[in-house]
This record gives C-alpha cells, structure tokens and sequence, in this order.
C-alpha cells in the first residue's frame, strides 16, 4: 500500500493543493496501520495489543481521512469528471458508493475500538485490523481510479 501511495504522490502531486494534503493524510493513516499492525519497518517484538492511545491516535487519523476525503475531496473530483463528459461523470457515479461501503467498515472499526477495548474485542483485534488493511487497500485503489480519471482528462499541475 505504501509503494502505491508514493507511485500515486508522483503522478498526482502538485495538480491540487487539497489532494496534496490528502495523499500526506493518506501516508499517516497507512504509517500507523503499519504500526498498530506491527508490519515491516515496525515489527512488533511482543505479540501485544498496541496501547489504547496507539488505537485512538489511528482512529482519529482514519476518522479525518474518511472526512477529509468525503466533505473535501469527493465533492471537488465528482463535479470535476460530471462537467466533462459522460464518461468521467458515469464513473464517478460508479465509484462513489463502492467507496462510502469502505467508509462504513472503517467507522465500524472506529466505533469498536476508538474508546475501549473489553475483552471481546481484544480477542478480535488483530482479525478485525487485518480486515480493516483490505478495506483500506480497495478504497485506496477506487480513490487512485477516480483521480487517475480526473487528473488524465482534466486536471493540469499547478505552476
């Protein structure tokens, strides 16, 4: 996901200031997946539970991320591909809800994790985290679809 992420910051970078913004907000939420998660370069020693404030720190980054993407983003990339042409504004309306179903499971993480964790959802932690990466993975490759449409028909870097 990271190796995504930089080919997706070389491509994309510098064509718009909000989606700047959003590829650095993207790399924080995938840096603390990779730490909760204990994956390469931050492999966990102990077979542990990260502590409460590490869980709540990557919930509130994922929560922003979901926002940002919903309220700021989106909203600029749809009326973006719907002014030009059918084509861009039909896939938009292809991916936009396909990425709100991703939303919905990582607020479901959020709201199981983000405050407390009993027992229950101890035991579920890392099965639920591993879900949570394939989630991630999907809406990060339908993110990069809808900006690849938009950046090839529409958008030019910013001088």
């Amino acid at each position: 996901m990271l190796t995504k992420l930089e080919q997706a910051k070389q491509e994309w970078g510098g064509t718009s200031h909000i989606i700047d913004n959003w590829l650095n907000d993207r790399q924080k939420v995938l840096v603390e997946y990779c730490e909760l998660a204990g994956l390469p370069p931050y492999n966990k020693e102990q077979h542990s539970l990260p502590s409460l404030e590490q869980i709540q720190a990557f919930c509130q980054s994922l929560v922003d991320y979901m926002s940002t993407g919903h309220f700021e983003v989106y909203d600029q990339v749809v009326s973006e591909c719907e002014s030009h042409g059918e084509q861009s504004a039909k896939l938009a309306q292809d991916i936009y809800p396909r990425i709100s179903d991703t939303t919905d499971s990582a607020l479901e993480f959020n709201d199981k994790y983000a405050d407390k964790i009993d027992d229950e959802a101890a035991e579920d932690f890392d099965h639920d985290l591993s879900q949570l990466g394939q989630i991630m993975e999907q809406r990060f490759e339908l993110e990069d679809q809808l900006l690849a449409t938009l950046h090839q028909k529409h958008l030019q870097p910013e001088a």
